[in-house]
């Protein structure tokens, strides 16, 4: 990139990116801690993304998700996902009208800009597969009919880890298209304290303010695009992935322990989340750091290791540790 294009695109990123300081700030009246949680769904936000929280219950997910969708003005929907739920039920139905002969459309909650898919892993393989056209093509289709969903158009789903009674796991399809999978830890004890003081009252009562409108999010977006990512960073997150299918060619000894790699939906993610972390520290380029903060979050969930690495008590997690440190950083 030209020197005059890179500085125009930081005096852009300078202009734009204050406006994520203040959602930190907004949801911070609400939310106590959790920042990489925080951070990650503004990531995906900025970078066209849906992400999947993973947590045990208590750990503030469905309210952290609430707060980010209320400081944009847009419109938010919440769908509990349940064993019963039908795909009707997520994405409309054709609605029979006897006077004049004909069906009329109604469309389901789907039709929203934010989706907070609460407890994705209790709804059945149906309603998961309904799922699957309105995450990747942003579109919908009841009946005959196909609509567009509107832009922005973004699924940020939480799952429970534990008590897997009634739960369906998410087809390796479905989990694919999520930009991120964020797994969210305990607060420590001073940010626990903190919470205790500030919730435990009848009706804690805190409003949040919209910082950003719609189209100001779409015009971010542009933004986020345009920043510069050098040809050893692209081949350096080409290295990470690659490394996830064919180890022995970077001389890593876990052949035997990853089943499958990551798919190419991985190295695009990569970059544009690597791109919206470098947007968040107001910078118009991308860093090998930048790449290194998020890779975990986005390729956690595309690797599948071998029934040996599990036998050895080797998560996806590990693995992924060992890549990083191992392939050569830029």
């Amino acid at each position: 990139m030209a020197q005059a294009g890179m500085a125009a695109v930081n005096e852009r990123i300078k202009e734009s990116s204050g406006f994520v300081h203040r959602m930190l700030q907004e949801i911070g009246t609400v939310i106590v801690g959790q920042r990489l949680l925080i951070e990650r769904l503004v990531v995906g936000l900025l970078a066209n993304g849906h992400v999947l929280l993973e947590g045990v219950p208590g750990l503030a997910k469905t309210l952290s998700v609430k707060t980010l969708a209320r400081t944009i003005s847009t419109k938010f929907q919440r769908i509990q996902f349940t064993p019963d739920l039908l795909p009707a039920d997520l994405l409309g139905t054709l609605i029979f009208n006897p006077r004049e002969g004909s069906f009329s459309v109604k469309k389901g909650p789907i039709f929203a800009n934010i989706i907070l898919a609460d407890e994705i892993n209790r709804a059945p393989a149906k309603v998961q597969s309904a799922l699957l056209e309105a995450m990747q093509e942003r579109q919908v289709t009841i009946g005959e009919e196909t609509f567009r969903l509107d832009d922005p158009f973004l699924v940020l789903a939480t799952q429970n880890p534990i008590e897997q009674q009634g739960t369906y796991p998410l087809p390796e399809a479905q989990v694919d298209r999520f930009m991120l999978k964020v797994l969210i830890g305990y607060p420590n004890r001073a940010e626990e304290r903190q919470i205790m003081e500030r919730m435990a009252i009848t009706e804690p009562a805190v409003s949040v303010q919209p910082v950003i409108s719609p189209q100001q999010l779409l015009e971010v977006r542009q933004t986020v695009s345009e920043i510069y990512l050098d040809e050893k960073i692209k081949d350096y997150i080409l290295d990470l992935v690659f490394a996830t299918r064919d180890p022995n060619a970077y001389k890593l000894d876990l052949a035997p322990m990853i089943l499958y790699g990551a798919s190419p939906r991985a190295s695009i993610y990569l970059a544009l989340a690597a791109k919206a972390y470098a947007f968040m520290q107001g910078r118009g380029y991308v860093v090998p750091q930048d790449v290194k903060t998020i890779g975990l979050d986005v390729l956690r969930h595309r690797i599948i290791p071998t029934y040996e690495a599990e036998a050895e008590g080797l998560t996806a997690e590990e693995l992924l540790k060992r890549i990083f440190e191992q392939v050569p950083v830029p």
